[in-house]
């Protein structure tokens, strides 16, 4: 849930820009789109405020997210305070043969902020529906109150202008006490609801005329969707702006429909009926999901205004309006790959499509916590994958990345495998491990992020983007800094794609040298017994002091059968330890360990 309001908001913050990007163009072209094509195009902002409603991953399906390069991230830096240390893998098998150590990350923005932002939006839908609901049952009210018209010269009347209007579906005709202005009601059964009492046939018809034109257009309907966006979108003024314009600009494109209608001296007496319904405006609000003839004193002049310079529509502005909403649509649509990067970078997902997968519930090895496992059997080539949602979604690699980054460090000089020593350079770090001369192994068993972080530098960001490219390694994004992008910022890589690329790389089917990736499979390998080799990495994501994910990623060799997994949690306190103790239990109860 809370991953869905961090891209909802996201996506309404791209989505309101875009909503008065609609009304900024139509407002410069407004002399060359006719007032109805104006009510047209507010029906895109129904668009862009549905897009952020839609799930992240159907954007995800897309496969748009490579157009556009945008990472959504809280911004993050390192920090000197001390940690504890994670436990080791030990007590399953008796041995400390793996260490587990992390650097801490800072986010400005604490965690559980989004969680109280969250259902502060919640409890606004709640009372802004409380609010719609007690609307309503004026509605309801008006509803009651309403009698059938039995006055045979006002039904000849409104048969003659369905006729006019070209509505031949039923549309019911009654009167009300308690309406002083003719409104339409109802989503599924339109209602024209004229006011009881003496009006004269010329208002009538007009009146009738006006209403039937909303239920031509299904502006009921239309209205009901924009009074349920509006309650879930209390919180941005954007969407009542739009929404405002959007009311004037319907009932100023029904107002240009009855003109079309009327003969050209009969367009002043139609604009004198508005102004006669002014007198009935300080009676109480219309319902919100009604259609009136009325509106506020404001927008009556500005319809009257409207009406006194109307001129029919010519072919050439009809043709421009055609064009220019067209033009419109291409810009919405042009927002979607906009959309799908800020999904690629909130919930991130990669598309994983294989039939030669087993599903299975392995929830009770992770003792309450969020997480996944996924296994690949090289020589029956079938993956064995528990939640598989969280399998696809793409999340900071931690130090598993410093697999790869020893392997980039090979393949470019900048690390020689019989040299590997790097000098400390005195500055304490907050594990005493790191506080000493490193060489490959040692680094890669302490975890020394300081060694990998020189590596990269050295490497520099042009070639680790190039390699990480070739691997297909998550979302490729280094925006986060040459050194800190792996660390709970831009890089980002799902547990799916952590086992198809240590297949690819146990294979050695990538671009790498042979030489460089075994001298990293001999400084991967952490245990052996009774003929089972057991190789990986562990990765922990610490954020304000709270170790708050884990991985474990790595091979078994056993029995002449290679199986390689990846294990990722997420959780208060979860170690790349944790996951380490979680995988061996799962693989040892598969009868693989």
């Amino acid at each position: 849930m809370s991953t869905f309001f961090t891209f909802f908001i996201a996506t309404t913050f791209v989505s309101s820009i875009g909503v008065l990007l609609i009304f900024l163009l139509k407002k410069a072209l407004k002399k060359h789109i006719s007032v109805r094509w104006q009510y047209n195009l507010g029906l895109l902002f129904f668009v862009l405020l549905i897009v952020p409603l839609i799930p992240s991953s159907f954007f995800a399906t897309l496969d748009m997210g490579r157009w556009l390069s945008i990472s959504y991230l809280g911004e993050v830096t390192t920090t000197g305070t001390a940690i504890p240390t994670g436990e080791g893998a030990m007590g399953v098998y008796g041995t400390d043969w793996l260490q587990d150590f992390a650097i801490p990350v800072e986010r400005f923005a604490p965690g559980y902020l989004p969680i109280i932002f969250m259902w502060i939006w919640i409890a606004g839908i709640i009372v802004s529906a409380i609010f719609l609901i007690l609307n309503s049952r004026n509605l309801r009210l008006i509803k009651e109150s309403v009698k059938p018209i039995e006055d045979e010269e006002i039904l000849s009347l409104f048969f003659r202008c369905k006729y006019e209007v070209g509505i031949k579906s039923k549309v019911l005709l009654g009167s009300s006490i308690l309406v002083k202005t003719p409104m339409t009601v109802g989503f599924f059964k339109p209602q024209v609801i004229l006011p009881a009492g003496k009006i004269s046939l010329t208002d009538v018809r007009y009146a009738m005329l006006h209403e039937l034109i909303h239920c031509k257009n299904k502006d009921i309907k239309i209205n009901s969707i924009m009074c349920l966006l509006i309650i879930i979108y209390w919180f941005n003024p954007v969407v009542y702006f739009a929404f405002k314009q959007m009311r004037l600009d319907r009932e100023l494109a029904c107002d240009a429909s009855v003109l079309e209608i009327l003969p050209s001296d009969l367009h002043i007496g139609y604009g004198e009926t508005l102004i006669n319904f002014v007198k009935s405006l300080s009676t109480p609000p219309v319902p919100l999901f009604a259609a009136s003839m009325g509106d506020s004193k404001p927008q009556i002049i500005k319809r009257v205004r409207c009406i006194a310079s109307y001129k029919t529509e010519s072919g050439l502005l009809k043709i421009k309006s055609i064009c220019l909403f067209f033009l419109m649509v291409l810009l919405i649509f042009c927002k979607i790959p906009v959309i799908s990067a800020l999904a690629d970078s909130g919930g991130d997902r990669f598309h994983f499509q294989a039939d030669n997968v087993i599903y299975t519930d392995l929830s009770h090895f992770f003792d309450g916590r969020e997480g996944s496992f996924v296994l690949y059997d090289l020589e029956t080539d079938l993956f064995t994958i528990h939640n598989r949602d969280m399998s696809v979604t793409r999340v900071s690699p931690n130090s598993t990345y410093k697999i790869f980054s020893a392997l980039i460090a090979l393949e470019t000089g900048i690390l020689d495998a019989d040299d590997s020593l790097r000098e400390w350079d005195g500055t304490m770090q907050i594990f005493e491990s790191w506080n000493q001369n490193q060489d490959l192994a040692s680094a890669m068993q302490n975890s020394t992020s300081w060694y990998f972080q020189d590596l990269d530098v050295q490497i520099g960001i042009e070639y680790v983007n190039y390699y990480l490219t070739q691997l297909s390694y998550g979302n490729q994004n280094l925006t986060g800094g040459i050194e800190d992008f792996w660390l709970e910022s831009s890089l980002r890589i799902s547990p799916v794609e952590q086992v198809e690329i240590l297949t690819n790389f146990y294979r050695n089917n990538t671009i790498f040298d042979s030489q460089h990736v075994n001298t990293l499979m001999d400084v991967l390998q952490l245990y052996e017994r009774d003929g089972a080799i057991v190789s990986g990495k562990t990765g922990t994501g610490l954020v304000n002091g709270d170790a708050i994910n884990g991985w474990f990623v790595g091979y078994i060799e056993t029995d002449g059968r290679t199986f390689v997994f990846a294990t990722y949690m997420k959780g208060h306190d979860t170690w790349g330890s944790t996951a380490a103790q979680i995988t061996l239990s799962i693989l040892e109860d598969m009868g693989i360990l």
